[in-house]
């Protein structure tokens, strides 16, 4: 039979253990409202995860945002019984609550669009405020909060709302200008192939035809890659390994031209290859130093594409010993305003300098008799860009 005192001892342990570990969890409980902040910074948080979210939603454009999902986040945003949202123009009413309020969504929707001022309404189906939605300076819409009863605050709030609404739907038309600007940016890329390019290359393969039939076939099937390359409708960003693939294209049937008068050395890092970078960045630079460095002297000369991996940066040179230019004239064709037959360079280093800042154009060393050399540098990790289908 164990003695009284280790009895005593050991209800004390258990005793002690109980107490300690009740005063960890109390310290826990007290601090863990420390821990995620204060009210105020909690709402705050909550607040701006659901204009997020809503704002991913009708980032979609103003033609076909994703208003259903926005209205469930800014009906708990409002704290309002039900909220739409009415694309005045479609007449299409996204609304997140009962199905009985859009005829009311409607008809207040129309009511805005007619005065283009914020409004509280009394239906039969209950109280609500509305407010217009407008974009480019025409009413795009309408944000309706459902209440009962409609208090000053929620009618404030669905105003300040509708702006921020009309400033998403902005944003996303700014994107698609400036998608379509890119696009359009390719386009005046791909139209420097010119009639005379393909007619020397045409031309070239012709010749072969009889005194060499397999080099004719070859330079066919160089031709056939480089123009699929080029007129390509997938992606605004490809791979330097494939850039280069439709470069050795393009150099193959101007080597059938020039002949000997054209030598091209390749300086490639493999660990580059895989690089992301702008589609058709690299190749105008490569057309630019046959058609303006090289062709215009009798010699020909020697093409070098080098690429070094720069850390952070994928560096690429394109570099000529032709007949370079002059330093003023070069500052003048990279002017986009100016009119020259440099459109390629000029439109390569507007890209370049659209996508990665000011500090990412080109960077052209030349001289009068002395070639010229173009380098780019490409940041390696781009995670928002991607790169089309093979």
């Amino acid at each position: 039979m164990l003695d009284a005192p280790l009895l005593a001892g050991a209800a004390g342990v258990v005793v002690g253990a109980a107490l300690t570990l009740a005063l960890v969890l109390a310290r826990r409980f007290a601090l863990a409202p420390r821990d995620l902040g204060s009210d105020a910074e909690r709402a705050t948080h909550r607040t701006l995860h659901l204009a997020a979210a809503a704002a991913s939603a009708l980032r979609g454009g103003r033609d076909e945002p994703d208003a259903a999902r926005a209205a469930k986040h800014l009906r708990t945003l409002l704290a309002a019984d039900a909220v739409a949202i009415v694309d005045a123009a479609a007449d299409r009413v996204a609304l997140d609550g009962p199905e009985t309020l859009t005829a009311s969504a409607r008809r207040i929707a129309a009511r805005v669009r007619e005065t283009g001022r914020r409004q509280v309404f009394t239906e039969s189906d209950g109280d609500a405020v509305g407010a217009p939605i407008v974009v480019d300076g025409r009413v795009w819409g309408a944000v309706i909060a459902f209440a009962s009863p409609v208090r000053g605050p929620l009618v404030r709030a669905t105003g300040d709302v509708a702006e921020w609404c009309a400033a998403q739907l902005e944003l996303a038309g700014l994107d698609a200008s400036r998608a379509a600007l890119a696009e359009a940016e390719l386009r005046a890329l791909r139209a420097q192939i010119s009639p005379h390019f393909i007619y020397n290359a045409l031309t070239a393969i012709a010749s072969f035809i009889s005194t060499d039939p397999p080099r004719a076939r070859d330079l066919v099937l160089e031709f056939a890659d480089f123009t699929r390359y080029s007129f390509r409708r997938q992606g605004e960003f490809t791979t330097l390994a494939e850039e280069l693939r439709s470069i050795h294209s393009y150099l193959e049937l101007e080597r059938a031209r020039f002949g000997d008068r054209l030598s091209v050395r390749l300086r490639i890092a493999p660990e580059t290859l895989a690089t992301v970078i702008p589609f058709l960045s690299v190749q105008p630079l490569v057309e630019n130093a046959v058609r303006h460095g090289l062709e215009p002297g009798e010699r020909g000369g020697v093409i070098t594409v080098t690429s070094i991996d720069d850390g952070t940066h994928t560096e690429v040179v394109v570099d000529d010993d032709g007949v370079g230019m002059d330093p003023e004239e070069l500052a003048t064709l990279l002017d986009l305003d100016a009119t020259s037959t440099h459109v390629g360079l000029r439109n390569v280093d507007a890209r370049l300098r659209q996508l990665y800042g000011p500090a990412g154009g080109l960077v052209v060393e030349t001289n009068v008799g002395s070639g010229t050399a173009v380098r780019l540098r490409v940041p390696k990790s781009q995670p928002r860009h991607e790169t089309a289908l093979p």
